[in-house]
């Protein structure tokens, strides 16, 4: 592969780092305060609205989709490195029309999804108008196997019925989500547990669906976007919500959760570097024992650990993105789950290290390190847990070997 960047791309960097330094970071911290200490924690900061107004008059939206008709037509790899500055900061993403899990939704519609659908759904989602949320995990059951999920969905005439729990359904809080993709079974006596299961489009407004609580990480409830515990009690849409059709669900979530996964990986890349660049600031301004921090060989040793990783994670994720781009997510899968694996422990790692260098200040709400440890230390579990990646990671590489020693 060639880690070159077209002059395309380059440009595409380009701009996104102006406007994120003129445009974003300057109110960056204010934004923050006005989340956590505004009269309602749960309004959207009208400065972001704006900002996405102006990136999108400025042609920087939907730069994930590589549909060239829809979106910007970018492939994996070239949209890797505007992933990685929009990593930088916990609004990037949605400032660009790039942010989970709207993104996966939006992939979903473009794949599979009807022309009806699209037109209610995908277009104003596109255009930035309304946000959404996919509902798959569930409390009283281990979501990491899908095939165990046990919200039902159930044909009534011209209607499904759908009865269950879900929680921490990311994006379901925010107050302009308008629309849930919903995972369920519609066949749970189906010899083949991988053909139980169905997913829904279900409008958040519709009686049954109740949003039970925010839910919290490492104490914090993630306002304004949340990660909501949601109940569905006779909750009924039209049999036309369906995508694809029954039966259809896990291999929608598949085709879903391999670039929302690398995606992930991207933005981690950019926060863990973030994290490392005040790392080594704080490491020269701060004096303790008379000389800097920068002078005590625990943190040199910190510092070239964090670099040599981070530059690790970012070959993989960029190769990972390449052969999705050459092979499609399936023939990526390996890759794909290896970075999926490396990203956020790897980030979890930097950030650490920042952390402890920055002292009581990493820990508060005055830098950007707490929040972005909370984001990495998610991504270990969202889009599966690190063990599961690893078990069918190998598994394939034992059985893989194997057979070419025979």
């Amino acid at each position: 592969m060639d880690f070159e960047y077209s002059d395309r791309v380059k440009k595409l960097m380009r701009e996104v780092q102006s406007f994120l330094d003129t445009h974003l970071y300057p109110i960056e911290q204010e934004l923050n305060d006005a989340i956590e200490n505004g009269e309602n924690r749960w309004a959207i900061p009208p400065q972001i609205e704006a900002l996405k107004e102006l990136a999108k008059e400025q042609g920087l939206w939907n730069l994930f989709l590589p549909d060239s008709e829809l979106g910007y037509g970018l492939t994996n790899l070239e949209y890797a490195p505007l992933a990685e500055i929009m990593g930088r900061t916990r609004f990037a993403s949605e400032i660009f029309n790039c942010s989970a899990p709207d993104t996966g939704n939006m992939e979903v519609l473009v794949r599979y999804g009807s022309d009806a659908q699209k037109s209610q759904w995908l277009t104003p989602l596109m255009n930035g108008e309304i946000r959404s949320a996919f509902a798959m995990t569930e409390p009283d059951v281990a979501s990491s196997d899908a095939t165990n999920i046990e919200t039902t969905i159930t044909r009534d005439g011209d209607h499904y019925v759908i009865n269950g729990c879900k929680w921490y359904i990311s994006g379901a809080c925010d107050p302009r989500c308008k629309i849930l993709i919903v995972m369920g079974k519609t066949d749970p006596d189906n010899e083949n547990r991988h053909l139980q299961q169905s997913q829904i489009l279900v409008p958040i407004d519709t009686p049954g669906v109740t949003i039970v609580r925010p839910m919290k990480v490492f104490g914090s409830d993630d306002a304004p976007e949340g990660h909501a515990e949601i109940t569905f009690e006779d909750v009924r849409v039209p049999v036309e919500n369906i995508i694809l059709g029954e039966g259809r669900g896990f291999e929608i979530a598949q085709g879903r959760l391999g670039p929302g996964r690398i995606h992930h990986c991207m933005r981690l890349v950019g926060a863990a570097q973030r994290a490392f660049e005040m790392m080594c600031k704080r490491s020269e301004e701060r004096i303790a024992f008379g000389r800097p921090l920068s002078k005590q060989g625990s943190v040199r040793e910190d510092i070239a650990n964090s670099f040599s990783e981070i530059e690790q994670a970012r070959l993989l994720t960029l190769k990972a993105a390449d052969q999705m781009d050459r092979a499609g997510n399936k023939g990526a899968k390996a890759l794909i789950s290896m970075i999926k694996v490396v990203a956020p422990q790897m980030a979890c790692r930097v950030i650490d290290r920042s952390i402890q260098i920055h002292g009581a200040a990493g820990l508060s709400q005055d830098t950007f390190l707490a929040m972005a440890y909370q984001m990495a230390r998610v991504v270990r579990l969202a889009d599966g847990p690190d063990q599961v990646h690893m078990m069918q990671l190998g598994r394939s590489l034992a059985a893989g070997y194997a057979a070419m020693s025979k």
